[in-house]
């Protein structure tokens, strides 16, 4: 089975799409405005998505088989608590005869009126998803009758599906979030294609030699190979016991980047490699993990705000640790030499802090991947986001070329450049 940008870019589109009529079906259906929220193509192993499901947070779902030009499984979960909202504005919009008694959220079961308007709001969820694939996809998909699920693990909601992966198995996964706008409803929604199903729309809408899929698995590898070697590294230079993990890799709209980051001040480091794939690296810290990591890195007093000169230095340098721990890791997987720029400090507001990268980028390419990434450091959690946006051909021909089987065995020891902090 094989892909590529363009048929990923495609996919991609089917989700947008989707998810913009399934917010219109639920504005008019529910006489509350929505909005599209976050939409990715996730690359996760079943283990990472079963992990989603064990917050301990109960949840309900709205399941669907699908055939025709996709087959396999349309699953929309809500939290039970936003699943009730969404059932008590769709009965108080019917009269006061519907409405539910008590509080949403503390109605210990849902009865056959709640069951019956959450599977009916389900429904049209998956619908408005579904139709909005077969427009872009200029076909025919055929829904069956919905299926209402809840519990508090992935099992009820998918462990009896065939097409769900196993614990290592590397899944294609939509997610889609809709909110109502003021009352803080959101969803996330599944995809479970049949792989034989996967493999006939991949060759259709291929328009280059592509990517084996395995070759993609590999490179979410090489990745935490290069993760592994960060935290090494950076151990080694703070004295600070540093672990990193990469949650999944995400497939997204360069013209979407902006929109996800969060609408705060944040602080990171942008870089640009060269070689066999070349593109930019960019890593977000939100301004609080920030400071952590300037009072975890300067041994003393900074200035007020943590970024004067020790602390961009501090940054900078934990950056261009990672920086080199990513990219030494890829090249040496990839039998291949590369190279990143010095790093260049950013401290802005939300969209402000990744457009200059975005701008110089789109001049290109459409589409990245995205690597949802967590440092902890000496017991204390960093949220980062990291930017890897390789160049579309360049990666192609890279992981075309890549042996999986040195992935495990490679030497991934970065070599980095000492930051010049005067």
């Amino acid at each position: 089975m094989k892909l590529d940008v363009n048929a990923l870019g495609t996919f991609y589109r089917m989700a947008r799409e989707g998810a913009g009529i399934a917010a219109g079906r639920l504005t008019h259906m529910m006489g509350v405005e929505t909005q599209v929220g976050v939409t990715k193509l996730n690359f996760m192993r079943g283990q990472e998505i079963r992990r989603d499901f064990e917050d301990s947070t109960e949840k309900v779902g709205v399941r669907v088989k699908l055939t025709g030009a996709i087959e396999g499984y349309s699953v929309v979960v809500f939290e039970r608590e936003s699943a009730f909202r969404v059932v008590e504005t769709l009965l108080a919009e019917a009269g006061p005869d519907a409405e539910i008694e008590g509080d949403a959220g503390e109605t210990d079961e849902f009865d056959e009126m709640t069951e019956s308007a959450a599977t009916e709001v389900g429904h049209i969820i998956n619908s408005g998803f579904i139709d909005g694939w077969a427009d872009v996809l200029e076909a025919v998909i055929d829904v069956s009758t919905p299926e209402f699920v809840e519990g508090v693990s992935a099992e009820p909601f998918f462990g009896d599906i065939d097409e769900a992966p196993g614990d290592d198995d590397f899944a294609l996964l939509f997610q889609s979030r809709i909110e109502t706008v003021g009352t803080e409803v959101g969803f996330n929604h599944y995809l479970f294609p049949k792989r034989e199903s996967m493999s006939k729309l991949l060759e259709r809408l291929r328009t280059s030699e592509g990517i084996e899929y395995d070759k993609l698995d590999g490179f979410d590898r090489m990745a935490e190979r290069g993760a592994e070697e960060v935290a090494e590294t950076a151990t080694t230079l703070t004295g600070i016991d540093t672990s990193v993990e990469i949650r999944r890799l995400n497939f997204v709209s360069l013209e979407a980047i902006p929109e996800q980051v969060a609408e705060e001040k944040l602080v990171g480091v942008a870089f640009e490699f060269d070689g066999m794939p070349s593109g930019y690296l960019l890593f977000l810290f939100d301004e609080e993990s920030a400071h952590e990591i300037v009072d975890a890195m300067v041994p003393m007093e900074v200035d007020e705000d943590g970024f004067g000169e020790m602390g961009t230095s501090a940054i900078k340098e934990l950056g261009n640790i990672m920086a080199s721990g990513f990219l030494d890791g890829w090249a040496n997987v990839l039998d291949t030499t590369i190279d990143h720029s010095t790093p260049e400090f950013i401290h802005d507001m939300g969209a402000a802090a990744v457009d200059p990268v975005i701008i110089q980028l789109g001049e290109n390419q459409d589409f990245a991947f995205v690597f949802d990434t967590v440092v902890v450091a000496d017991g204390r959690e960093f949220d980062c986001e990291v930017y890897a946006i390789p160049d579309e051909s360049d990666l192609e021909r890279a992981l075309n070329n890549l042996d999986v089987d040195r992935i495990e065995d490679a030497k991934t020891t970065a070599e980095f450049q000492e930051v010049d902090t005067t």
